[in-house]
């Protein structure tokens, strides 16, 4: 039987919060769609080396051979070819992580509820364009993977998957308090094999415990999709200094923490060189109610 804390607010994944978001990312859609139709906007596809056909043209030089339009050249008796619609940014995988570094908070929320709540909103955005979601959770047990797909249906599935994977996270921890995190590079790794190429990949995390390669694994991540990071920080952690530091769990046991600057200076060091390499990295203060946060 698990601890009633684990369904307090703040602490537990809130489904219908999340489902609620749609809402905001409408409203968003809705105040951007009126301003662009004041100067004569609407929404292009783009060309690429996608899947789907977008039209078809007569041959140019240069054109590939192989996207000849078989039927349209023999209409006309013009070579024909088939553009396509570019799919990259169509798919998104959002990366959850759920390990214990993630499973606490001192204001409004805990990180990983905050970063349940940044990835709901970059999936309805992603759908509300007409885009593919999919979803990857870390922590906890083994991995949860819902398949990218399309609409509301696909979101349902994430937040369904979101709040599955979180609450096996939180009884795991409260089972096994004192284990240590895995790498979060070896979950990079495998996020690259599940992960399309050319798709948008958004990662929610606080880069706790990243590994000794997490940047090299970082990097050919991004090599192979649009990479992004949600970096996850509560507000104690800019303001506490080093030493010890009372605490009690959700099972009422006591005791002292030790807090050094070590682990958030090579925290910051990381996103400092992930930077350099042009990653996109967004702070997110775990206080900030999603309602007031800003689009990715």
């Amino acid at each position: 039987m698990t601890h009633p804390v684990l369904d307090a607010p703040g602490v537990s994944v809130d489904v219908d919060a999340l489902l609620t978001l749609r809402h905001l990312v409408r409203s968003e859609t809705d105040a951007n769609a009126s301003t662009t139709a004041m100067h004569g906007g609407f929404v292009r596809r783009r060309r690429g080396r996608g899947l789907e056909v977008a039209d078809v043209r007569v041959f140019q030089d240069g054109d590939d051979i192989r996207h000849i339009d078989r039927n349209a050249t023999a209409r006309t008796g013009t070579p024909h070819v088939r553009t396509f619609q570019d799919e990259r940014e169509r798919t998104t995988l959002l990366i959850a992580d759920f390990r214990s570094p993630m499973l606490w908070g001192t204001r409004r929320a805990f990180r990983s509820v905050a970063a349940a709540e940044q990835l709901s909103l970059v999936g309805w955005r992603a759908i509300t364009e007409g885009g593919r979601v999919g979803l990857m959770t870390i922590g906890g047990t083994a991995p949860l993977f819902v398949p990218a797909r399309g609409r509301k249906r696909a979101m349902i599935s994430v937040i369904g998957g979101l709040a599955q994977a979180h609450r096996a996270a939180l009884e795991n921890q409260a089972s096994n308090p004192s284990n240590n995190p895995e790498p979060l590079e070896e979950f990079l790794r495998m996020a690259k094999q599940v992960a399309p190429r050319g798709a948008s990949v958004v990662l929610a995390s606080s880069l706790d415990a990243p590994g000794e390669t997490c940047e090299t694994a970082i990097s050919e991540l991004a090599h192979h999709t649009s990479f992004s990071i949600l970096h996850l920080r509560d507000a104690v952690e800019q303001n506490l200094g080093d030493g010890a530091y009372p605490f009690e769990t959700e099972t009422g046991r006591r005791g002292l923490g030790l807090v050094t600057s070590g682990a958030h200076r090579a925290e910051g060091e990381l996103v400092a060189r992930l930077r350099s390499r042009r990653i996109p990295i967004r702070e997110i203060d775990t206080a900030t109610a999603p309602s007031d946060a800003r689009k990715v």
